[in-house]
Parts: C-alpha cells; sequence; structure tokens
C-alpha cells in the first residue's frame, strides 16, 4: 500500500477521496489505483529521476497521478492547457518528459505536440477520459494492465512537481525544487510538510478546487492537505454561482480564489447570495494577485472573518500571511514573515536597509535551507539569488515597526517617468474603488519627453460606459488621492483585461500595442 496514504485509508476508506464532474473516489479506490499506477509506470521504464507530463484539467485522475509519481520519485510537470502545441512541444523537450498524459478536452493539441520532433523522447503517451487514438494509449487500460502490489520496503526517494512560470522575457522556465523528485528524502519529510498546511487549512477537511490544479498555489492547497487526510472536490472551470452553492452542497471547509474569483461571487445573483450559510466553511485563502481592498472589504462582510491572504511564490512557496482580524487593522500589508523565512531588503546600492518603512528590492531566505533553481538556467538563477539560499521574487517592498510586510510594486511593472519610479498597485487601488471599475490595469506608456506616463486600463462594470463623462469622473477620483505625478495621463477602456489562467493580469500583453515601433518594450 502506498505509504502516504496508509493511514488515511485504514480510517476513512469508504469516504470520499476527490470528486469531480464525471464521479466521485473514495479513499480505498484511490489507493488501487495509485498503487495500479505506480507499478504501471514502473512496468514502462519509468521510475526514480524521470519526468512526466500532465496536460489535464482538473481530474480526479490528476490527484493518483500525484500521488503514484511521489510514491515512484518520479517529477511530474502539470502543463498550462491553455498553451497550444508548439508551447507543449517546447516544454516536453525542455523538461526530458518521458511520459505525457493529457486530458479528453486536449487530445487535439496533444497530438500534434507529439508531432513535433521536439517530443521525440515522449515513450509513453496517455490519454485520459478518452478512449485512445492512433497516437496516444488509453489510461485506463494502462492502469488495468498492472497489479497492485505494494510498494518495496526500500524505496526511499520522493517525486514532486515542477511547475514552469511564464517569466517576463522569452520562454517559461521550470521551477526545481525540493519537492521536484529525485531527491533522497524520506517519505516523513513530506507528510510533516502536508502537516503544516494545518496552519492554512483545516486538518482531514474538504478542498474545494475551481482554479488551475497547473498552478503552484492551487496544488499546495488541494494536495499537499490530501497528504494529512483532505478530500478534495473540484470543477475544471470556475463558475461564481456553482461555487458559492459547492461551499454548502460538499460541506467545503476551504478554498483558494484569486481576486477576479472574488468579484465574480460578489457579483452573482442576489437570491443564491443569500441562501449561502458557510456553516462547514473555515478558510478562504487568497493570494497570486493583489486585491483591490474594496474587493476584500465586501467579501469579509459576506463570509465573515474567513478571508485570508498569503504571499509567496512558485519559487518561494509561503512567505507570508495575513489573516483576517489583522487584516482589518493593517489592510494592504501581506502580512508577518512565516517562521521559516528570513526577509532581507536591499537598496538601490546593494545594501541592506535595517530601519523599518523603507522600501527596496525583496529577497527571502528559507531558514529550512529549501531552495531552488531555474531548470536548464543556471544565469536565471544566478540573477533571482543575491547568495546562495537568499531569492528575489523582484517585488518591491518593507517591513514597518511591528514586522508587518508591505508591497510596494512588482519591480518589473514598475514605471519610471522623468526619473521617478511609480509602482501601478497604488493607482490600481484607487481606480478600483469606483463602483464601475470592474477591472483595472496600470501601465507605462511611451512619453517622448519623460521616457514614460502613466496610463490606466479599464474594464467597466455593467451599466456603466467607457466614454469620456466616465474618463472624467475617474480623473476626479485620482486627483482626490493620488500626488499629480501618480495620476493617470490617460484611460482606455476595453472589454476584458486580458489575464492568466490563475488570475494574474497580462501586463506585458496589454503594453505591446503602445511600445510597437519603439527600440524598447517598457
Amino acid at each position: 500500500m502506498p505509504k502516504l496514504l496508509n493511514e488515511i485509508v485504514a480510517k476513512h476508506g469508504e469516504e470520499i477521496a476527490v470528486a469531480d464532474e464525471f464521479g466521485r473516489t473514495t479513499w480505498s479506490e484511490l489507493d488501487l489505483r495509485t498503487r495500479r499506477l505506480i507499478n504501471a509506470l514502473r512496468e514502462a521504464s519509468i521510475g526514480p529521476g524521470d519526468t512526466i507530463a500532465m496536460m489535464m484539467g482538473n481530474r480526479r485522475e490528476c490527484f493518483e497521478i500525484f500521488q503514484a509519481a511521489a510514491h515512484l520519485g518520479v517529477t511530474y510537470v502539470p502543463v498550462n492547457w491553455h498553451w497550444v502545441a508548439d508551447e507543449l512541444a517546447y516544454v516536453l523537450d525542455d523538461a526530458d518528459a518521458k511520459a505525457l498524459l493529457v486530458g479528453h478536452r486536449f487530445i487535439d493539441i496533444a497530438e500534434e505536440a507529439l508531432k513535433d520532433k521536439r517530443s521525440e523522447n515522449i515513450q509513453l503517451s496517455l490519454t485520459v477520459g478518452d478512449p485512445s487514438t492512433s497516437q496516444v494509449s488509453d489510461y485506463e487500460e494502462f492502469l488495468a494492465s498492472a497489479a497492485t502490489l505494494d510498494l518495496p520496503d526500500d524505496q526511499q526517494v520522493l517525486g514532486g512537481p515542477m511547475f514552469y512560470t511564464s517569466g517576463t522575457t522569452g520562454r517559461p522556465k521550470g521551477v526545481r525544487g525540493a519537492l521536484s523528485g529525485g531527491e533522497d528524502v524520506p517519505t516523513e519529510v513530506m507528510q510533516l510538510i502536508g502537516a503544516s498546511m494545518g496552519n492554512y487549512v483545516p486538518q482531514g477537511g474538504r478542498s474545494l478546487l475551481v482554479g488551475p490544479v497547473y498552478h503552484s498555489a492551487q496544488w499546495a492547497f488541494t494536495f499537499m492537505p490530501m497528504i494529512y487526510g483532505s478530500s478534495v472536490i473540484m470543477r475544471h472551470k470556475f463558475d461564481a454561482s456553482e461555487t458559492v452553492q459547492l461551499i454548502d452542497e460538499e460541506r467545503i471547509t476551504n478554498i483558494h480564489l484569486v481576486p477576479t474569483q472574488f468579484k465574480r461571487m460578489l457579483d452573482i445573483e442576489s437570491s443564491i447570495k443569500e441562501s449561502f450559510t458557510g456553516e462547514t466553511l473555515q478558510a478562504v485563502w487568497h493570494g497570486a494577485a493583489p486585491c483591490p481592498p474594496p474587493w476584500k472589504k465586501a467579501m469579509l462582510d459576506w463570509f465573515g472573518p474567513k478571508v485570508h491572504e498569503y504571499y509567496g511564490s512558485t519559487e518561494g512557496a509561503f512567505i507570508s500571511n495575513i489573516l483576517a482580524e489583522d487584516w482589518t487593522r493593517k489592510g494592504g500589508s501581506v502580512g508577518k514573515p512565516v517562521e521559516t523565512i528570513e526577509v532581507i531588503i536591499i537598496d538601490e546600492n546593494g545594501e541592506r536597509i535595517e530601519q523599518p518603512n523603507e522600501p527596496g528590492v525583496l529577497y527571502f531566505r528559507n531558514l529550512m535551507g529549501m531552495g531552488f533553481e531555474y531548470h536548464k538556467a543556471p544565469e536565471k538563477t544566478a540573477a533571482a539569488h543575491l547568495e546562495p539560499g537568499v531569492f528575489t521574487t523582484g517585488d518591491i517592498g518593507y517591513l514597518d515597526e511591528e514586522g508587518y510586510l508591505w508591497l510596494s510594486d512588482r519591480k518589473i511593472d514598475m514605471i519610471i517617468s522623468g526619473g521617478v519610479n511609480i509602482y501601478p498597485a497604488e493607482i490600481e487601488a484607487v481606480l478600483a474603488e469606483h463602483v464601475g471599475v470592474a477591472d483595472v490595469s496600470v501601465i507605462g506608456v511611451p512619453n517622448e519627453e519623460y521616457g514614460e506616463e502613466v496610463k490606466a486600463v479599464v474594464e467597466c462594470s455593467d451599466g456603466y460606459e467607457g466614454n469620456t463623462d466616465f474618463s472624467k469622473e475617474l480623473r476626479q477620483l485620482c486627483t482626490e488621492k493620488l500626488a499629480g505625478y501618480k495620476r493617470p495621463k490617460s484611460i482606455d477602456f476595453v472589454g476584458e483585461l486580458p489575464r492568466t489562467g490563475t488570475g494574474k493580469i497580462l501586463k506585458r500583453k496589454l503594453r505591446e500595442p503602445y511600445w510597437e515601433g519603439f527600440e524598447r518594450s517598457i
């Protein structure tokens, strides 16, 4: 029996472990399927140190693959399913993947990618949720062909994820951390890390997954609690009304959301909002993107003091968090650093900033010695580190007198106008206060005299029109709340702001048309 499932199956074997739109799987069934998958992969010559890729969608089978890879010492790459075939082929090659598992929604993309010469090292390809094709074999047949034997007693190497970050330039790069696989790590370490999620989610609860599991945060808030006995209920696509109803119907205890999901939930029919009880819900965690304070306050008013925020990254995992009670007093902060993280702030001269409230580039040291590297990119790894073990997310911020961490902005998104640094997050927060603003992003665009000037790109709420009158209203709001050099010089209106599947605004895509023909893009 897989070691990470031993105690859970003994206590809760017939209870639900994972569920999706297509069905439900008990812990005992998950155990059997995981054992079969472990042995099937071994028979296919995939074992410790090897890498597999997954373009799956949110499906139950993801979690048996995660479990099997962990026990087998295999690294798995959850692929962004919005990618096209060229991007998939690139990652299959870059990650040195030996196998590709693909969900039924993405067969066409997978088959096209497998024809690419960069995919020639793929020796096993399986389709999940669809019958086999000429290029891809059936996952269920693959499972059925294997035995349910226990793992060898001497199995010590654990496997884990390698997530690919989008980056700001060039192709995405894989982040290889302590749990990515191939390390001689005892099973107890994985269990310890899973148990540490108890600081974020209730142990043995029910997690609701309504964001893409290829994102490191969505994975962390579902698979890691699963190691400690939490079930996972999931949907492939987020629907605001359905999410609210599922929390009650499935007796959800915890959920991870991003700010755009907050806004969509706040905008659902009043009858659905009023019928929501949330009696089992203990924690709503959000991160991945800045949350406009009005949205956060509205969620707290509705859900109560259950809405908490964390700050982290694929590279550095959890860095800080702030509970609902603290946010009401320290609104805008991302909280106190977790016990395992040391915050180091560096000024423009490369010197450490010791005094509070003075912003600089944020660096972090994991006191447990857990580090990371960018796969096949030593130069990028070096650029992200101040010294061995001390890395940056590229953010600018400061610690206040009480040790709370505040983010000024992303360094890469900073606007420099006439030599003055301008941070978009502050301007976006002001504009988001207006009820007519459904979403907003502030970027730097070319200015012949100052190099860059501030532009706001606004998505209107229902009932508002992006016209001259509304633009004047927003300008007046900025005049009231922002210094002159921070106020947008122009406001554009769009039907929808471009975002990644994880909720982050694609600022580079927004900037591109404005910088076309210029030698630099920011």
